[in-house]
């Protein structure tokens, strides 16, 4: 056909020649050639960059006022009038890929087409927590924080155990009869006898690690860096400072751990072999929610996040007067390992913030686990992925685990605000710049500024840190609002009361370990008079004046930390 129209215009060119009436416009419109060339104005497309915009694309066509329509073979790649883009929901990796070659067609309005090929190239940016060693062998990696992970996964280890049916199993079939017996298995996790570190399994997912010792093949403890346990000391005294339980300095973070296991311990024993029920509603209660509406299980797991990862990273790894005050010379343990002591003290600074090393290459419901649908995401990156392919999870790479998923889960929050948050970037996007400085000049003491440039990403770090925890506090007293809501009612629910004042309890409490936090003492300890150490759940009256403290103890979380107003709304 396109020959029998080419052709036909050159019978026509020539029957015409001779006429002076024809001009060259007449010319090319009779032939309407197809397009000779596409174009592409950018030829490159950054990593992990969902649905970007690649280029804009224009055609060489003798047809100047021709319209023209493009398609591309290849699914993960748009085209919307005249512009390329990626996919919505899909992005490139750079460690996979480095570059990708695909067919774009254009089309004219007569139906002439061309095909042309086109590579775009991947940009590999700093988007992976993995650094090669400048002061070892220069093959191998210079990251390690073994210990964090191993204590992230104690600590979910023990929340599995409390709430997933193996405390009460361990009581139904007389494993456990005693006080002792419960408090000595509970310690089993949290303060494990060193003799048995080597045989103590994983059971609270599948892994590649099987037992504790395969994270780290050093004894590790929880209780021995509970915030004031730690002989490198804190910002502050938490044997007479510790606030938000009770009067000021009556317990220590410690101490207070022992208080929740003795509860359990309690409960446990006094209802052993026997069904207990909330007094409100006179519903089935787990060995692990108390009658004054406490979840037990959620105050350990949470304070634990906050007394030992946080307290940890923010007020010793990260702090530059002990972590990053450290050297970058040499490799440490006197020259035998890949990395230098300052760039092991940051590592273990990020490892408890919990981020699996791509964590930029999740989306936000990916990494609060929380993909139920294509729509949602990847079903294979729902809080965990098998990056290396090897068909097994790394624990110490390839999971999230505690406050790097409250950073996403406020993240979704606030997705459609006008100032939606974006903490899990900026938390990320500071640890790895921070990493890639202290790596660059391994070897080398840090200048007085790139000390400061240095301080000013562990700065971005920690506040993107410390609004994913603060927001999560505000979260919970949202929910813990709504339920108070219900008490009368049949939908009012004694056990995620229960659980939604704990969670917000367990946080908030955590909040004064931040060296670094805008919150003031006063403000901190006027909240937790607000928040009381349970829920009121009886009287209509006191409930109404407790859920206006709520709100109260919101605003001082806003105010303190310049949080957005539709956001506190919302989370």
């Amino acid at each position: 056909m396109k020959f029998q129209r080419k052709a036909l215009a050159i019978a026509v060119m020539v029957a015409t020649s001779t006429l002076s009436a024809c001009s060259s416009d007449d010319i090319k419109e009779l032939l309407n050639l197809a397009p000779t060339d596409i174009k592409l104005s950018n030829v490159s497309v950054d990593e992990n960059a969902k649905g970007t915009k690649i280029a804009d694309l224009s055609v060489v066509d003798l047809d100047l006022k021709d319209s023209f329509t493009y398609t591309t073979n290849n699914e993960n790649f748009v085209i919307s009038g005249a512009t390329l883009s990626l996919a919505p929901e899909y992005a490139l990796d750079y460690e996979k890929e480095t570059s990708v070659t695909f067919d774009i067609t254009v089309t004219d309005s007569d139906n002439n087409s061309l095909t042309q090929a086109f590579t775009i190239e991947v940009n590999d940016m700093l988007d992976y927590y993995g650094f090669m060693s400048k002061v070892g062998d220069e093959t191998k990696s210079s990251v390690s924080y073994g210990g964090q992970s191993a204590r992230h996964a104690l600590i979910a280890e023990l929340k599995h155990y409390i709430g997933k049916g193996g405390l009460q199993a361990d009581l139904d079939d007389s494993t456990l009869t005693t006080k002792a017996d419960v408090i000595a298995k509970l310690n089993s996790l949290y303060n494990a006898d060193e003799l048995s570190w080597d045989n103590l399994a994983i059971t609270f997912t599948t892994a590649k690690q099987k037992l504790f010792n395969e994270l780290s093949g050093s004894y590790k403890s929880l209780k021995e860096k509970v915030a004031g346990q730690d002989t490198g000391g804190q910002h502050k005294d938490w044997s007479t400072e510790f606030a938000g339980w009770g009067a000021k300095g009556s317990t220590t973070p410690v101490d207070l751990i022992d208080t929740y296991f003795q509860q359990i311990a309690d409960i446990a024993i006094d209802n052993l072999g026997s069904e207990r029920f909330d007094p409100i509603t006179s519903t089935k209660i787990p060995v692990y929610v108390t009658d004054n509406g406490t979840d037990l299980n959620q105050l350990i797991q949470k304070f634990l996040l906050m007394s030992v990862t946080y307290s940890q990273a923010t007020d010793d790894y990260l702090d530059e007067e002990k972590g990053l005050a450290t050297d970058n010379v040499s490799g440490d343990k006197e020259g035998t390992k890949d990395y230098t002591k300052l760039e092991h003290q940051f590592d273990e600074g990020f490892g408890y913030f919990g981020a699996a090393r791509d964590y930029l290459a999740y989306n936000d419901n990916e990494i609060a686990g929380k993909v139920s649908s294509d729509e949602d995401g990847r079903s294979d990156w729902n809080g965990q992925h098998d990056t290396d392919g090897d068909g097994v999870i790394d624990l110490t790479s390839e999971k999230n685990f505690g406050n790097s998923i409250n950073a996403a889960k406020r993240d979704r929050g606030s997705k459609d605000n006008a100032a939606a948050t974006d903490y899990t970037k900026q938390a990320m996007d500071a640890f790895l710049m921070g990493r890639k400085l202290i790596n660059d000049n391994a070897g080398m003491a840090l200048t007085e500024a790139q000390m400061n440039e240095l301080l000013g990403y562990r700065d971005t770090a920690v506040k993107a840190w410390e609004n994913a925890v603060a927001g999560t506090v505000v979260h919970y007293i949202n929910d813990l609002h709504g339920d108070l809501d219900k008490v009368g009612t049949a939908d009012f629910s004694f056990s995620d009361t229960a659980k939604h004042f704990s969670e917000l309890k367990g946080f908030a409490l955590g909040l004064q370990f931040n060296p670094y936090s805008p919150m003031t003492d006063a403000q901190f300890e006027a909240m937790h008079v607000l928040l009381k150490d349970a829920p009121v759940l009886v009287g209509a009256v006191a409930i109404e004046a407790y859920q206006a403290d709520l709100i109260k103890a919101r605003d001082i979380l806003e105010a303190a930390l310049s949080f957005d107003t539709e956001n506190v709304a919302n989370w």
